[in-house]
């Protein structure tokens, strides 16, 4: 039985928009799971409805299977319980995450507290515990968040979000705000911690190179979609959908003159979920599309070896009519 299995999570918002919409993932436990796409895409709005964390307003259908038990059919005070102990989250932008006028190792200590049914002695030791475990000194829980670096509150959350040894964590963009040295460090800290607790791993990020160096599997979204899934490297060094190669083509590669000097990428942007076009959402923008992408929508299917991809030129043994659409992908604005 996987961690977290997602069946057809489709998640409405009011007025009907679909900011997510017949998604399916499945994660191990010791797993680390990559979610790439422009901002817009659905993929935060993923992270909050894995923990029933959405706005008033927004409906979740489907089923959030955590360790089996459907997270949408459970009752608030199960739901409570689940969140900090069986999953926790890391939001983008610690500043805005942690409350300014309290000292971090009360907030590190108040999910222990409530949880773990710790005594006051109990919960600031392993506030202690914690905070060394994320290359923080214990003495800095007497710390107020503006008292820290951008880099010491990202700590500080992931501290907060290992305090009550969930199986699930996810990461919500946890390095965007930082400089590249800090944000290094940050992604290595995570992984050793996976690693170390087996715990598995959702990351959600906008950028395909953090992801596949982080990750093992990568997953894209586009329009609420998945629209390619398989090996990190893979996705990221040989995609199959025209949308997850813009998005790899837009990283420069160290080395490569060509990505640094003439980077590529896609004119426009996502749709709004509440006016899709028709047909595959993505043909609009698509150098690839033909006729039929503006009448047929495409589904995931095989494209490769434990891979998936929704793109008509896509087969089970890489893109068909190789031809037409490498010289498509080729002369990417």
């Amino acid at each position: 039985m996987s961690l977290l299995d997602v069946r057809d999570l489709t998640v409405t918002y009011a007025g009907g928009a679909a900011a997510v919409r017949g998604v399916n993932l499945r994660l191990d436990a010791g797993q680390k799971l990559g979610l790439a796409g422009e901002s817009g895409c659905g993929k935060s709005t993923l992270a909050l409805a894995l923990l029933r964390l959405l706005p008033p307003g927004a409906r979740a259908t489907g089923e959030i299977l955590l360790d089996g038990e459907d997270v949408l059919a459970m009752k608030w005070g199960r739901v409570r319980a689940v969140r900090w102990a069986g999953a926790s989250i890391v939001f983008q932008g610690a500043m805005h995450s942690l409350n300014a006028v309290h000292r971090i190792g009360d907030q590190i200590a108040e999910p222990i507290l409530l949880h773990r049914k710790a005594t006051p002695a109990g919960a600031k030791q392993r506030t202690g515990e914690l905070l060394e475990q994320v290359g923080l000194p214990a003495a800095r829980a007497n710390a107020y968040p503006h008292e820290l670096s951008g880099g010491q509150r990202q700590r500080v959350m992931i501290a907060m979000a290992l305090a009550c040894d969930p199986r699930l964590v996810i990461a919500d963009e946890p390095t965007t705000a930082l400089d590249v040295m800090i944000q290094a460090q940050i992604l290595r800290l995570i992984e050793q911690l996976v690693a170390e607790q087996d715990v598995g791993l959702v990351m959600i990020s906008h950028d395909l190179a953090v992801l596949a160096d982080t990750c093992d599997r990568l997953a894209v979204m586009y329009a609420g979609r998945i629209v390619e899934e398989g090996p990190a490297q893979q996705v990221y060094e040989d995609a199959r959908h025209p949308y997850a190669k813009a998005l790899s083509a837009a990283v420069p590669r160290i080395g490569d003159p060509a990505s640094r000097f003439a980077p590529q990428g896609l004119a426009g942007d996502p749709p709004d979920p509440a006016a899709l076009p028709s047909g595959c959402t993505f043909h609009p923008r698509c150098p690839a599309a033909l006729d039929s992408c503006t009448r047929e929508d495409q589904a995931l299917r095989p494209a490769g070896e434990d891979r998936r991809a929704a793109c008509v030129h896509v087969t089970a043994d890489g893109p068909a009519a190789q031809g037409p659409l490498e010289e498509a992908r080729r002369s990417t604005p």
